[in-house]
């Protein structure tokens, strides 16, 4: 008889089911105690019950684990440090989204050379996770494939839809059952109402195709996350100026949500290039001090060190501590505009409370 399916498929490999990696990698009781303080924070901070800047920043992409640790170590002493004004998360993000063909993240491909070992990527993607919330820094990152969730969503704080998937039903579907305040985007031409359209489906229960905990085809039933809300990252246009976020705040005003909204300062408010989201973060801080409150917080591209390079590369022959995908800011760039933020910040929260 002739063959009828996968004839284009070359190779079905299977994986560990989430259990058994959760197994190999339990998480302990101090990485659990900042998961969950760390999505708290933020669902305070949406609801308007902390006054602090949620500030999610770290490497574009991670494709290094030991230089994410290295800055990890160095941002959880910084959160330490600014804790009564910011609250301070880390992007550590392991799926790249592409309009075309590219790199697909650590996760599809951990060593850089298109062997796609996925069973590594999601081993030490979990690893890294667990490891920086032991240091008392909780994560933040994007969900791209629909079971990766299933493999490191419990040591994840805050998590994204982005603007190529914004539009997509199974990840509305997705950030409905999922356990952590979710951003969505706007979409990359810079439309709000897909992004709103969004928020509002994910609030709602869903019933869908996934897999359990053991690995086998389920149909997963969620109660609907309330905590969504609108990531602004620019389109055709950038728009985190005063007049784009009134605009965001009608929006959201008229579709019955709660005016509550984060900036991202790279990619297209930013043009992509690193330089450009200073001037982004200090529009925002602006903004926060001619009395905004819709603004809740950020997002910052930034690495050890700034700009980026080129790749695909020998992985041997990359500099430490530099992007592989969009340029960042450097280290050194970073911890001056975050101490600039928490001292903003800290006159206005003093500010209102003497009024």
């Amino acid at each position: 008889m002739e063959q009828l399916h996968d004839l284009r498929v070359s190779r079905i490999k299977r994986l560990s089911s989430p259990r058994l990696l959760k197994e190999k990698l339990p998480v302990g009781d101090m990485p659990a105690m900042t998961i969950s303080s760390g999505r708290r924070e933020v669902e305070n901070i949406l609801n308007g019950t902390d006054e602090r800047l949620l500030v999610i920043v770290g490497p574009c992409s991670i494709h290094h684990v030991e230089s994410a640790l290295d800055y990890a170590k160095r941002l959880s002493v910084l959160r330490s440090e600014l804790r009564h004004d910011l609250c301070i998360m880390m992007r550590v993000y392991f799926e790249k989204p592409r309009t075309t063909v590219g790199w697909k993240g650590f996760i599809n491909d951990p060593h850089l050379d298109d062997s796609y070992d996925i069973e590594h990527g999601l081993y030490y993607a979990r690893k890294l996770l667990i490891d920086i919330n032991t240091m008392g820094l909780p994560a933040a990152t994007e969900f791209l494939d629909p079971i990766t969730p299933q493999y490191v969503a419990d040591v994840v704080s805050w998590a994204a839809i982005g603007a190529r998937t914004i539009e997509s039903q199974t990840h509305r579907q997705m950030a409905s059952g999922l356990s952590m305040p979710v951003g969505f985007k706007n979409s990359t031409d810079g439309r709000l109402g897909v992004a709103v359209d969004a928020i509002r489906s994910a609030m709602h229960p869903h019933s869908f195709l996934g897999i359990d905990q053991d690995g086998f085809s389920s149909v997963i039933t969620t109660k609907g996350n309330p905590c969504g809300h609108l990531v602004l990252r620019g389109g055709l246009s950038p728009n985190y100026d005063a007049d784009s976020i009134a605009e965001a705040e009608a929006l959201l005003e008229k579709a019955g949500l709660s005016q509550t909204l984060l900036v991202d300062c790279s990619h297209a408010n930013s043009g992509k290039k690193h330089v450009e989201q200073l001037k982004v973060w200090e529009n925002i801080l602006e903004q926060k001090q001619a009395g905004n409150r819709s603004i809740a917080g950020v997002m910052i591209e930034s690495n050890i060190c700034s700009g980026n390079q080129p790749f695909p590369e020998d992985p041997d022959k990359l500099r430490y501590g530099v992007s592989i995908t969009d340029e960042c800011i450097s280290w050194e760039e970073t911890e001056r505009m975050l101490r600039q933020g928490a001292d903003i910040m800290s006159k206005l929260v003093s500010k209102a409370v003497s009024s």
